[in-house]
């Protein structure tokens, strides 16, 4: 019984109602339009005297309504009333206003029943809700009075007038699940008729996953180029704690390393949140590049203490330049997890070629303890990764054969060669994929 009276009187049920009611408001212009119409025909000039004239004057104003329903409008309020009054969710209706003809056929449609459904339950809510309470009180007042006050002879029968209240009551449950039924018809009918067509789905998918690309890209250049830089900088700093007193032309060299790799770094973050918070970022600076940004790179990395040696045997300069700034992505990320696992004064080898028509790039260092279990790593592999196969290449991460001349560490670990290797096409994608701006980088 309580879910039948929740159903009947809940929440949901009076703003449905509501809506029903907003219906019958808007209809009655159009009654009013339709009785200037009926009453000549009729030869009547009371047209809302006669309840089947009022019928017909309905009848008449619906066609006008779905024809006002042509207006830009009418489905972006139609489905905001939709989703606030009838509970429909915002994904399964359309929010802008229907252009094709099928979507206003659709749009007219719904107008009409809107306001057929919304004028009836309207006026049944107007005539009903009085008469039902005269006859839940008719009892008492015929008591108190004494007489049956002038109505029909048939509620001069004692058990006619003992039903008068239970009929009221009936007559306002039966009201209530008037409204109710219609309530979820149109709340059932919405997304047919007001929701968007496969073409406005495909367009709203194909806008969450270029969102989903820009956000997934930005997350990646912020954490390849902040990651690195924190790692670069604890490693400079703490190398020239170390021989602060014994050698202050190094701790010299380590600070003007942090100098610039932080400088460099609130450079490229400015860039990526002036995407964030206008969509684009003119003046800002421009993403780094293998051709451009390669020595500084090495340079801070090895103002840290890092032993790193670099074999280049490709032209940079001659690199396309989506092509360039991923492949310095993937090397910074590479120094990075170098840095932060490598060891102190670990040797790292970096070796960039162009072999096949694919630029390869390889970042090999030794790493002491048990091998990495994953070859997946964490979320700068999964990166570089997806830079890879954005590009057409691919990349893979994980512990490597030792290399030649190396020496098994004493005690009970054992050094490892942990092995970054990544091909990329020359002639990858002719346009940045998805979430890069072909001359800035992510946007």
């Amino acid at each position: 019984m309580s879910a039948v009276a929740r159903s009947l009187f809940g929440r949901r049920a009076r703003l449905r109602w509501i809506h029903l009611i907003l219906g019958g408001a808007l209809a009655m212009p159009y009654v009013l339009v339709g009785s200037v119409v009926i009453g000549p025909a009729s030869g009547s000039a009371d047209v809302f005297g006669s309840l089947p004239l009022q019928l017909a004057s309905f009848a008449v104003g619906l066609p006008l309504a779905a024809v006002t329903s042509l207006f830009p409008l009418t489905r972006p309020l139609e489905s905001a009333a939709v989703r606030w009054l009838c509970g429909v969710d915002t994904d399964r209706l359309a929010p802008g206003p229907a252009r094709t003809r099928g979507e206003k056929g659709r749009t007219a449609a719904w107008f009409t029943l809107h306001l057929g459904f919304g004028g009836i339950i309207a006026g049944m809510s107007l005539a009903l809700p009085p008469f039902a309470a005269t006859l839940i009180v008719l009892p008492l007042l015929s008591e108190l009075l004494g007489s049956r006050l002038g109505l029909p002879e048939v509620f001069d029968h004692t058990w006619v007038l003992a039903l008068a209240p239970v009929a009221g009551a009936a007559g306002l449950v039966a009201l209530a699940g008037c409204a109710a039924c219609c309530g979820a018809l149109l709340a059932r009918w919405a997304p047919l008729l007001l929701g968007p067509t496969p073409r406005e789905r495909l367009a709203a998918a194909e806008a969450r996953a270029a969102d989903l690309a820009v956000r997934n890209r930005l997350a990646r250049e912020l954490h390849d180029s902040v990651g690195h830089a924190l790692s670069a900088v604890t490693l400079q700093a703490s190398a020239a704690r170390r021989v602060l007193d014994s050698d202050p032309e190094f701790v010299r060299e380590a600070l003007a390393a942090i100098e610039d790799t932080t400088r460099r770094t609130v450079g490229e973050l400015d860039a990526v949140l002036g995407v964030l918070r206008e969509g684009d970022a003119p003046g800002t600076a421009p993403a780094p590049t293998l051709a451009a940004d390669l020595d500084g790179l090495l340079r801070r990395t090895r103002a840290g203490g890092q032993r790193v040696s670099a074999t280049v045997d490709a032209d940079p300069e001659a690199l396309p330049p989506l092509l360039s700034r991923e492949a310095y992505r993937i090397v910074q990320e590479g120094l990075s997890n170098a840095l932060k696992h490598a060891g102190e004064r670990a040797a790292v080898d970096v070796r960039i070629a162009v072999a096949d028509g694919e630029l390869e790039i390889t970042v090999e260092n030794p790493v002491t303890g048990p091998a990495p279990s994953r070859a997946g790593g964490g979320h700068g592999l999964r990166g570089i990764a997806d830079r890879a196969r954005l590009l057409g290449g691919t990349a893979t991460a994980g512990p490597a054969a030792p290399r030649p001349g190396s020496t098994p560490a004493a005690g009970p670990t054992t050094p490892h060669t942990w092995r970054l290797y990544a091909r990329l096409p020359m002639n990858g994608p002719a346009s940045a994929p998805p979430g890069l701006h072909p001359s800035k980088g992510p946007v």
